[in-house]
């Protein structure tokens, strides 16, 4: 582990900085248990439709960690299927919810997710909050960057819907035809909406796949936060620093 390679602690310094762009699920909102739910209801029950022929284990915290989280909806149900050795087309993103495609599974997650989310609402991690409005109050631009279609839903749900002055989501993926994280397509992407460079620009995520993105990206500063994933995960993945909360964070 090098000086720049660490764990604990990190700064932005608002001085040199061009742009903060922060993932969403997990690292602003804590979406993320009511994703794994989501993903645990949908595989629990379409994996025995799907192979009856086969046990299968209970969909895992390490399972939604190591195949979905980070990644586009549907990236996420075709890598659940190739570790269940499933074979199933990918189909359109028009199918109905259901299990005659890959697309029609990953509409009837976003159906679970609807459900529990209407449930149990959306919670924010409040040390990133103020970090984001510290980087604001300093007038540095902020982007989120999320492979959720429903981003837009979940920041005004959580009352974070004008903390940003750029966005790249789930939709953004589908329609320009970007690659999903751990390419760097959606930062690049963010860090061209905001008209910044992202060798003067920080990440701010809490997947591997992501770290992996915002450093893939070229990004000054790629802090992992360690909510779920190991720290030396995190590092593996090419995070700069990892904390284990924001609160770790300085803004000066």
């Amino acid at each position: 582990m090098s000086d720049s390679e660490q764990a604990g602690g990190a700064v932005i310094d608002t001085a040199t900085v061009a742009a903060v762009l922060f993932d969403m699920d997990g690292v602003l909102t804590d979406t993320a248990s009511v994703h794994q739910q989501a993903w645990a209801q949908l595989f629990d029950v379409a994996l025995p439709v799907l192979a009856p022929d086969r046990q299968h284990a209970p969909f895992s915290t390490e399972d939604y960690r190591r195949l979905v989280d980070g990644r586009a909806r549907i990236d996420g149900v075709e890598a659940t299927l190739v570790d269940r050795g499933v074979a199933l087309p990918r189909g359109q993103i028009s199918d109905p919810p259901g299990t005659a495609s890959a697309w029609a599974l990953a509409n009837r997650k976003n159906d679970h997710f609807h459900q529990a989310l209407a449930s149990v609402g959306v919670a924010t991690f409040p040390t990133s909050i103020t970090v984001l409005d510290a980087v604001r109050a300093a007038g540095v631009p902020t982007a989120v960057v999320s492979a959720s279609r429903n981003r837009a839903e979940v920041l005004a749900t959580a009352g974070l819907a004008d903390r940003f002055d750029a966005a790249v989501d789930g939709l953004d993926i589908e329609d320009m035809g970007l690659a999903g994280k751990p390419d760097p397509a959606t930062f690049v992407e963010a860090a061209r909406r905001l008209g910044v460079d992202p060798a003067r620009s920080v990440v701010v995520e809490d997947a591997t796949s992501g770290v992996a993105a915002g450093r893939a990206g070229g990004f000054g500063l790629v802090i992992g936060v360690a909510r779920h994933d190991d720290p030396a995960d995190l590092l593996a993945a090419g995070a700069h620093v990892v904390v284990a909360d924001l609160t770790e964070v300085a803004v000066t």
